[in-house]
């Protein structure tokens, strides 16, 4: 698959048939375990010295094809899949925080990864410092601390699509030794790669629109292969570890055993290993046929939010429309820098009127489905400030401009013409009067 496109490598990177009994699929490997052979293999596999798969909770041939894969589609070193997007945000910033280490971000995150903050973070003793300009290089850099380990962002936000400068941050983040930690689950790696802007280490919720048909929940983190763990900064990677002892007894450490994916195999090796985040055979093979049609499917989905934003940009109906590709945005000029393709499928706009007539509105939809996900082949529509951000506490809401009147549209692949007729009568009825 070397110097193939992003379309050939999203059906074919990661697979060979002929190491699969021919078969054109790839195969579910519904199985717990893998025959040891005997003992002396059974040292190799154990030392580190065989990449065999031995227990699914670990490695899983169905697994390996779509890390492979998603590794491919970011000319990256390494990539791991796991059971949910929150396994792979928490479990990569556990990762890079290390013992006692502190995150620096912002509220511009899904809201369930900022209440993670307090809810889990602070339980292990890890620092998270939140910027409240997120567009403000300057205070990014006063708030890192010595013992500052990583800089997470979204890099489309979700609901507003606020576009953070990937470049300067990954600048600002190496000349501190930092991980530059990016969840580009909005994007997809089709309208946007972020190790080719400098980022060390990618997350997905793969459960949106990665795989794209509502029928999975799953979780990806890809790292670049090109940030240096032993410059002192992450001393989790250059301790030597019993369990890491090679035939001899002698420990070893995470970058004697993993030298190209420091990142992804300590996941595997701690994190998955030990609080068991595994994904499934089965969810693995859904996901992968979800890749197929990435490109596809982002393409119609970014098409359709277009045509859907003219039609609410003058609508007596909306208060205020935020895109970043509309023309007031702020965000236009790292629109085009970073999403040529166009900027994601995520429109969002204030309703004007009671919040009666807004439940009413959400009520009355008929192709727009109501319900707390993004990214589906379908078009979804939800109020992110009473449900998919509710956790945000109101100084958290205040930073991320959260307010009350918020619409989200997820726009899917149906007839846009069907879709702005739908809006329009759940309109009429949000203002009928009884």
């Amino acid at each position: 698959m070397e110097n193939k496109r992003f379309d050939t490598l999203k059906v074919h990177a990661g697979y060979r048939s002929a190491d699969h009994n021919n078969a054109v699929s790839v195969p579910i490997y519904q199985t717990t375990a893998f025959s040891l052979g005997d003992s002396y293999r059974a040292d190799k596999l154990f030392a580190f010295e065989d990449e065999d798969p031995i227990y699914t909770r670990l490695s899983n041939p169905t697994v390996d094809v779509l890390e492979q894969r998603v590794s491919a589609l970011h000319g990256a070193s390494g990539a791991i899949a796991l059971a949910s997007g929150m396994a792979a945000v928490s479990y990569a910033l556990l990762n890079a925080a290390g013992k006692g280490g502190r995150i620096l971000t912002t509220a511009r995150l899904y809201g369930g990864t900022v209440d993670s903050f307090d809810q889990i973070f602070e339980e292990f003793a890890i620092g998270v410092d939140i910027v409240e300009d997120a567009d403000d290089l300057a205070e990014f850099e006063a708030k890192i601390r010595p013992d500052t380990k990583a800089i997470f962002v979204e890099t489309l936000t979700n609901p507003y699509g606020t576009i953070p400068d990937l470049e300067a941050l990954a600048a600002l983040a190496h000349k501190y030794g930092l991980v530059f930690i990016t969840d580009n689950t909005v994007a997809t790696p089709y309208l946007l790669n972020p190790i080719e802007y400098g980022c060390d280490v990618v997350v997905y919720s793969a459960t949106k629109a990665l795989t794209g048909h509502g029928n999975v929940i799953a979780g990806i983190v890809v790292e670049s292969g090109k940030f240096d763990y032993a410059a002192g900064k992450h001393p989790q990677f250059e301790k030597p570890l019993w369990f890491l002892r090679d035939a001899a007894g002698d420990k070893r450490s995470i970058l004697d055993i993993f030298p190209d994916i420091p990142f992804t195999g300590r996941l595997r090796a701690i994190h998955l290993n030990y609080l068991g985040a595994a994904l499934s055979p089965f969810d693995a093979y859904l996901v992968l046929l979800g890749l197929e049609t990435l490109s596809e499917r982002v393409s119609k989905q970014v098409s359709n939010a277009r045509i859907i934003r003219k039609f609410l940009e003058n609508n007596e109906h909306v208060a205020w429309l935020r895109h970043p590709e509309t023309a007031d945005s702020p965000y236009a000029t790292l629109a085009a820098k970073y999403f040529p393709k166009g900027a994601g499928a995520l429109v969002s706009f204030g309703f004007k009127g009671t919040e009666e007539e807004r439940r009413r509105f959400l009520a009355a939809t008929e192709v727009f489905g109501y319900q707390a996900n993004i990214g589906d082949a379908r078009s979804l529509i939800i109020n992110p400030a009473q449900t998919t951000h509710v956790e945000l506490t109101p100084h958290h809401r205040e930073l991320a401009e959260l307010t009350d009147d918020t619409i989200r549209l997820s726009l899917g692949l149906e007839d846009p013409e069907d879709l702005i007729s739908d809006l329009k009568q759940a309109f009429e009825k949000a203002y009928a009067i009884s």
